[in-house]
């Protein structure tokens, strides 16, 4: 396909990408203004409004000033009417991470990904400039700058992730693929499968992580509900507000699955200054009025520390999957590569630490003034537990010899078992034919003769592996 189409329908991708986010935020904002407002709704503040909340979902901080009128009607102290509101609500980039992913990979199958990656990316941060420069909110300033560069870098790194990941395991020309083979010449075949197969590990683990905290999030929603329920009945809200509330909590569920995910990684989360969530103990104060918030226990238990062992578990299953598949295609450097397994272990322990301190990082930030500027998982803390978690489970995975690296061909270590040929003495009742057994094990070749006085070809002997080879049909139940 030529570049120009490619770099065309790339940054389409992009366009609909924002317009998408966009219109999730635009079409609940209308209704609230013709329903809450009604005739006395100040349309022009429709659009600010709109792009203040499109660019805090892709993780632009927003500097709020309460306007003098409403701190009077609020009964709220002068110090608190300016604050940063940080907090981002990850739905929003989530989606926006997702489209850009899958641009990336159409942008590589369609064999130039160099041109659909720059059509995108000029795309989407043309319409993020866009909107930082038509949406300016005087309520809630934000850095222009910042306002096009984040949500950008939201739209631009899983694309090219995404992007360069085709283009590693499926294509046989273009830069990515000299640049794998040039890798190869230098560390050898083993040595790049094993780059790719670290890349598998991280995913399993980033993936399992963020699916652990899901999941954890699940269970505290059903046991603490009744307190969800609670502090949704005493916000006394019409229909009108609770409508908007729960599109608020619902855009910020994948904020929460981070910070149940820190939680079972051990650092836990904070909900304020010198406040801390985490399975060791919980020190909370006053919390927000907000009805999703009702998860947070108030005490916690010592059993839960054995939460900790979900991300040594990630990391086991990690290590099993790349050391299966190291296995079955290169066995010798496996057995023989120690300190290869080593680095596969730490490199999996390493990079997965780094992608859940990111993710801890896009979801803390503040959410008002005074104590609530601290809210969320600590990056460093979080990376660096789930670091050493998954090194223990990776590490003993990758650390065990493997029964089917031995010998020096791709057939070591398969047991086989031998079958006797039928003596034809026995069988014309002449003599009593002893019984043979052969050791288990490689076993040499005989030859018996038939009725016609000759031998039987050697290659005929019947010999069939107890274990078949993966590659040959069959698969070990030891792998």
């Amino acid at each position: 396909m030529q570049r120009f189409v490619v770099a065309l329908l790339a940054a389409v991708d992009a366009a609909i990408a924002a317009a998408v986010g966009l219109a999730l935020i635009l079409a609940p904002a209308t209704l609230l203004w013709v329903f809450g407002f009604g005739t006395a709704a100040d349309w022009s503040a429709l659009w600010p409004a709109t792009a203040s909340v499109w660019q805090l979902g892709h993780l632009v901080p927003l500097e709020i000033t309460l306007p003098p009128i409403y701190l009077t009607a609020a009964g709220i102290d002068e110090s608190a009417a300016s604050f940063s509101l940080s907090l981002a609500p990850l739905a929003l980039a989530t989606l926006t991470a997702v489209l850009a992913a899958r641009t990336g990979v159409r942008a590589s199958r369609s064999e130039a990904w160099e041109s659909g990656l720059i059509g995108g990316i000029v795309v989407f941060t043309a319409l993020a400039a866009g909107v930082a420069l038509t949406g300016a909110n005087a309520l809630a300033a934000t850095p222009t700058g910042l306002a096009i560069a984040l949500p950008a870098l939201v739209f631009a790194v899983p694309a090219t992730l995404a992007a360069v990941v085709t283009e590693w395991r499926e294509a046989d020309v273009g830069l990515i693929a000299r640049a794998r083979d040039a890798l190869e010449q230098r560390i050898g075949e083993s040595g790049l499968a094993a780059v790719s197969e670290t890349a598998r590990g991280v995913g399993i683990v980033v993936a399992g992580f963020i699916g652990a905290g899901a999941a954890l999030l699940t269970v505290a929603l059903v046991i603490r509900g009744p307190q969800v329920v609670a502090l949704s009945q005493a916000g006394n809200a019409d229909v009108l507000g609770a409508s908007v509330i729960a599109l608020g909590q619902l855009a910020y569920l994948p904020t929460l699955v981070v910070w149940a995910a820190s939680f079972l990684a051990g650092p836990g989360f904070a909900v304020g200054a010198a406040t801390t969530v985490a399975p060791a103990g919980t020190q909370v104060g006053v919390l927000p009025p907000v009805p999703l918030l009702g998860v947070i226990p108030e005490s916690t238990t010592s059993w839960l520390l054995l939460l900790a062992l979900v991300p040594v578990a990630l990391g086991a299953l990690a290590g099993w999957m790349v050391r299966s598949r190291l296995v079955a295609d290169h066995p010798r450097a496996i057995a023989e590569g120690w300190g290869l397994r080593s680095t596969v272990a730490g490199a999996v322990a390493l990079l997965s630490g780094g992608a859940a301190a990111l993710l801890a990082l896009a979801a803390g930030g503040s959410i008002g003034p005074g104590a609530l500027a601290q809210v969320g998982p600590a990056p460093g803390a979080v990376g660096l537990a789930v670091g050493a978690e998954v090194l223990v489970g990776a590490g003993i995975l990758l650390a065990l010899p493997s029964a089917r690296t031995r010998g020096d061909d791709t057939d070591a270590g398969e047991w086989r078992v031998w079958q006797p040929e039928p003596d034809t003495a026995e069988a014309d009742g002449g003599g009593d034919a002893a019984a043979e057994t052969a050791p288990v094990g490689d076993t040499p070749r005989r030859e018996t003769p038939d009725d016609s006085g000759g031998a039987v070809d050697p290659d005929q002997t019947d010999t069939q592996p107890l274990f078949p080879h993966p590659r040959r049909g069959g698969g070990s139940p030891l792998d």
